[in-house]
């Protein structure tokens, strides 16, 4: 190949695959058996026990080469200002999990200790997340509910309903770390890859709905049980416009007040955040100044507000995971499980691109999985990331994991020494914040509008797994997205966009002919394209779209010419055809008697055989007899394949049986731009034999095309196409 300024020119020989492989040698790799990849799995030296101790370990590879003078500073802002805002969130998520707000320390603490020895993403703040929260409160006040018995359980004998749902959540969060770690140990970390963009959007958006819900009954300062499952939100609404005439005015105040200050002051930090050295930490200021309004003014007594109470101020001696409620929570647990790793996974991702270095999925697996598993021994709830927490951990200069230990120790002293400071904080000023929070996730209803003029089956997807969510709840609406998802995907390797190929008028491309006005197709060829697998699903459909793309079936001509040499035979026979230099004459009419048995069909879809009649057929002629055969107007037909990733065993009989049905009716058959291991299977599979030969396969479609072209030179303009194509010469 020679480059000539923004041309190029290529001298070689037409190739088929048969002579390509003629002329350039193969390397035959042979492929590991499951044999080798046990032995090699299990072979244990040196290197094999430093890469798994680095792979288990991650932080010795990047504490090695921890950079003090650079980072150690920005990893302390970091880490003091992270943790101050993973304290807030805590309590406030502990709300959504219907558990007394201390228990939401607990969860900002302990997974992030741990997190901190297994994971591999740098900045991801290990905490507490409001869907996962809300999530595990629906399993809480299902088992516990706010009024009314408990569900019996072994082991609620003697506890409090505090006590029962802290183990209740306890036990559910051990649950989604076990299948986290075994799905970790499995390397089945790319399970998450079938939770779409669009899937993870709709389904926060309306968990983010779900979450503002059941927030009003804090925030407007109203007494009633929380509720979950299906209609969820709408038993909620009815609650909170049933008793809008209780609505606690201070609360609602307050709560007004928050939002209204965190909102302006979080875009002050997102316009200015080049100009500010670290973003203004407003929740923390607001919190402070809520607490200390409400304690001077008496808020509880007073106005009647519902406050914090009496915090957590030591660390628990661990509890084990209590059997009847791992039986009842199984499913919750597992979608926790999905939901928890995949938006730690994607949030993770965005950064680890952001400052290039890599993340180990299966890693963050375990990671996560032995996170939840130690943090629910010692009574936190569920553990994942927020992104607003990983943010404000990444803006403010936190370079590594030594930014989230050092959350966790803000987080320590808060439990252990000044937690009572924060006992006078209205629970509607932990609602409000919570709220706030949920900004970014209501946002992504902004997506929609492009969505629906780019990608409708993604725009389905991302409404029925909205509309699901809201009705069903969280668990259900993220199964009925998975199962909306599944049908697109399904759907568009289903139906694909098959299509015509022309050639673009001096080139050697090949595109839709529909898209452009200067093409060029020859007489009698058909270059037919299938943008996609051909499996089980889509060979009849495939079948159906070539048909219509060649304007005639090849299996009813085949068994129309069989039944007119059936019927030529049978008037040869009788003397009512005979034999000339102009082709078969009429003697005299076939009698009625003597007409052909239309209930005979057998054998109407074998090759047409002319061993035993003195003349071959031209069927593209006049027949005599009033016999009528449908015309075939293309003398050849090409398969792009060059899209075509895969092929099972039903596509290839399928595929088979459609090519014969062309070569028997005279149609030359060529598949272009296959894929070698696609001939390689095709060889396994017996798929040639006398009709279907290697020799149709062409490395190319224009290869295919200038052959075809060269076979049949007296069709129109065959000499024109091929000098319409100048900066291209093939050497024949």
């Amino acid at each position: 190949m020679q480059a000539f300024g923004r041309h190029y020119v290529v001298v070689r020989p037409l190739y088929s695959e048969d002579s390509f492989a003629e002329q350039h040698e193969r390397i035959n790799r042979s492929h590991k058996t499951l044999q080798d990849h046990l032995k090699n799995y299990c072979s244990c030296d040196s290197n094999r026990a430093k890469n798994v101790a680095l792979s288990l370990l991650p932080i010795i590879g990047w504490m090695k080469n921890y950079k003090i003078k650079e980072w150690l500073f920005g990893d302390i802002v970091s880490g003091i200002s992270t943790g101050l805002v993973a304290v807030l969130q805590g309590l406030a998520f502990a709300l959504l999990a219907s558990l007394p707000p201390g228990y939401g320390l607990y969860t900002a603490f302990f997974p992030a200790i741990v997190y901190f020895f297994l994971g591999t993403s740098r900045h991801i703040s290990v905490g507490a997340f409001p869907i996962l929260s809300l999530m595990v409160g629906a399993v809480v006040t299902r088992l516990v509910p706010d009024e009314g018995p408990a569900v019996n359980i072994t082991g609620f004998e003697g506890l409090s309903i505090e006590e029962q749902r802290v183990l209740v959540a306890s036990t559910v969060t051990f649950l989604m770390g076990v299948f986290q770690l075994i799905m970790g140990l499995l390397q089945v970390g790319f399970i998450v890859m079938y939770l779409s963009d669009t899937l993870v959007s709709g389904f926060t958006t309306a968990a983010a709905v779900q979450i503002l819900v059941s927030q009003l009954r804090f925030v407007l300062g109203l007494d009633f049980p929380g509720i979950n499952g299906p209609l969820a939100i709408i038993y909620t609404l009815v609650e909170v416009f049933t008793r809008i005439t209780n609505t606690n005015v201070a609360d609602l105040v307050t709560s007004i007040v928050i939002m209204a200050v965190v909102l302006i002051v979080k875009e002050i930090n997102g316009r200015f955040k080049s100009k500010l050295p670290v973003p203004i930490p407003i929740e923390v200021i607001m919190t402070v100044i809520a607490c200390g309004v409400s304690f001077g003014f008496n808020f509880e007594k007073r106005f009647g507000v519902v406050v914090i109470g009496e915090m957590v101020n030591r660390y628990e001696s661990p509890v084990a995971p209590n059997l009847d409620v791992i039986e009842h929570s199984a499913v919750d647990a597992f979608s926790l499980a999905i939901v928890g790793f995949a938006v730690a996974f994607s949030v993770a991702k965005v950064y680890s691109v952001k400052h290039d270095y890599t993340i180990d999925g299966n890693q963050e697996l375990i990671a996560f999985g032995v996170s939840n598993i130690f943090g629910a021994s010692f009574r936190s709830f569920a553990a994942s990331t927020a992104l607003s927490r990983t943010s404000i951990q990444e803006s403010t200069g936190g370079k590594t994991q030594i930014a989230g230990i050092l959350s966790a120790m803000m987080v320590l002293i808060v439990t252990v020494a000044v937690g009572f400071l924060l006992q006078p904080l209205p629970r509607s000023v932990l609602g409000a914040l919570v709220i706030v929070n949920l900004k970014g996730m209501l946002m992504q209803v902004k997506e929609l509008p492009f969505l629906w003029k780019n990608d409708r089956p993604d725009f389905v997807t991302w409404v029925v797994t909205f509309v699901a969510t809201i009705i069903l709840g969280l668990d259900l609406g993220l199964a009925v997205g998975i199962a909306v998802e599944l049908f697109t995907v399904v759907y568009r390797a289903q139906f694909p966009r098959c299509f015509l190929l022309a050639n673009i008028t001096g080139t050697d491309i090949y595109r839709d002919r529909k898209d452009y006005l200067s093409i060029y197709e020859p007489d009698g060829v058909k270059i037919f394209k299938i943008p996609s697998p051909i499996f089980f699903g889509n060979i009849d459909f495939f079948r159906d779209n070539l048909v219509k793309a060649v304007s005639f079936s090849p299996l009813r001509v085949l068994k129309k010419r069989n039944k007119a040499l059936r019927k030529i035979r049978k008037m040869l026979g009788n003397g009512e055809l005979v034999v000339s230099d102009r082709g078969l004459q009429i003697r005299h009419q076939p009698s009625a008697e003597n007409s052909e048995d239309e209930s005979n069909l057998e054998g109407l879809d074998q090759p047409t055989d002319f061993s035993d009649l003195p003349i071959q057929v031209n069927w593209n002629a006049e027949l005599p007899a009033n016999i009528c055969v449908p015309p075939v107007n293309i003398h050849s037909l090409v398969l792009d394949f060059s899209a075509v990733s895969f092929l099972d065993i039903s596509a290839l009989n399928g595929l088979k049986t459609t090519l014969k049905e062309f070569i028997r009716i005279e149609v030359d058959v060529y598949i272009v731009s296959c894929d070698v291991y696609i001939m390689e299977k095709l060889h396994r599979c017996k798929f040639f034999d006398e009709e279907i030969k290697t020799s149709i396969f062409y490395p190319s479609l224009h290869d295919a095309m200038l052959h075809i072209l060269q076979m049949h030179p007296n069709y129109q303009h065959a000499e024109k196409f091929t000098r319409s194509i100048p900066r291209v010469s093939i050497t024949l």
